[in-house]
């Protein structure tokens, strides 16, 4: 589901140097609950499916368990949620990765603390009329996006690895209407709807769709959706927005034992929800909401830090990012639960790093 614009200004950066700090332990249970902290989570949109283990947090006491009053706000523009987290306006907030990269370009003072959603939800989706059963069939097609800039540096990517020409695919800008255009044959492809989102519609309705996440067609992976706090706020509110997004990790686990512990508080939160198509974007979803592969060991809202400096290089190449510095904690796993904190991390000179592999290792 493209979920609005991402807005290219003069962007520099690129080779990241991301930190991370040694974990620190919080009690989210026993006797000993912390004092009542009030803290404000500004969503990416309407409360949705990719927002299920927050709901279920919300309604489960979870928060109010771990000695919080959380404020869960809906933006009025999408496209300010970064703005208001640097500003202070609220104190954590739902992003996405090529987002945070390009403010923290910018200057902007926001870190990236935990992965909603671990991998791309924005895929390449068709209709069997198109004949579209591989990336290289897209020759000569029409690909109806949302005219997105980074839409258009997926869509070369993935017809470059496809081994096309990307002046062969012919953009159309088809708005937020994806499924519609599909569906009446305006465009043959879209690039930029959600596998969990537009993806099930699909399903649902029968049209049997071609189904590629553009992580699967050239594209490096990365996060599509990440909590970013202030770097400011991260010092002064430090065991208040550990113990959030430990307890937001528990409502996620919450919800991969019992679906409908998220689903149902969040179909209370937005009456508009489909439940049907929900249900199972949640369940299509779950294994999204964690870390897998060579990280599956790794907690919950895990940020690999190789690959957010793969992805960097990707938007470099690709001119999204202008210029290479060095930006020291665009992402951090110090508020995650467990050990682990500062693994995987890059730096633009290549210095040698303590072994972090060795028994006792907290970070720098």
């Amino acid at each position: 589901m493209t979920r609005r614009p991402l807005v290219l200004l003069v962007a520099v950066a690129a080779t990241l140097g991301l930190a991370a700090c040694g974990e620190k332990q919080e009690n989210l249970s026993g006797t000993d609950k912390p004092p009542e902290a009030k803290l404000s989570l500004l969503l990416d949109y309407l409360p949705n499916a990719d927002h299920v283990g927050i709901f279920q947090a919300q309604s489960s006491g979870g928060f109010t368990k771990a000695g919080l009053d959380v404020d869960i706000k809906t933006p009025d523009d999408p496209a300010t949620v970064l703005k208001l987290v640097e500003a202070g306006k609220v104190d954590v907030g739902i992003s996405y990765e090529p987002e945070v990269l390009l403010a923290r370009a910018q200057g902007q003072n926001v870190v990236a603390i935990a992965s909603l959603v671990q991998r791309p939800l924005t895929s390449l989706i068709s209709l069997p009329k198109a004949g579209i059963t591989k990336a290289s069939d897209l020759e000569g097609k029409k690909v109806g996006t949302a005219g997105i800039p980074y839409q258009q540096a997926y869509l070369d990517t993935i017809a470059k690895t496809a081994g096309i020409s990307p002046t062969s695919i012919k953009q159309v800008d088809v708005g937020f209407n994806l499924n519609q255009a599909l569906i009446s044959g305006k465009v043959d492809a879209t690039l930029g709807g959600f596998w969990n989102v537009e993806g099930v519609e699909l399903q649902q309705k029968k049209r049997d769709p071609k189904i590629s996440p553009v992580n699967d067609l050239g594209v490096p992976n990365y996060s599509e959706l990440v909590l970013v706090a202030r770097g400011d706020t991260l010092t002064t509110k430090e065991s208040s927005i550990r113990r959030l997004v430990r307890a937001i990790g528990q409502g996620y686990q919450a919800v991969r034992k019992d679906p409908a512990a998220g689903v149902d508080p969040l179909l209370d939160a937005n009456k508009e929800l489909d439940p049907k198509l929900q249900r199972e974007s949640v369940a299509k979803t779950m294994d999204a909401f964690f870390p897998s592969g060579k990280d599956a060991k790794q907690p919950w809202g895990w940020l690999d830090t190789d690959e957010w400096a793969d992805y960097a290089q990707w938007m470099l190449t690709n001119g999204l990012l202008k210029k290479q510095i060095p930006l020291d904690n665009v992402v951090t796993t110090d508020f995650l639960a467990g050990e682990g904190a500062g693994v995987g991390r890059k730096t633009p000179d290549g210095a040698a790093r303590p072994d972090q592999s060795l028994p006792g290792y907290k970070g720098e």
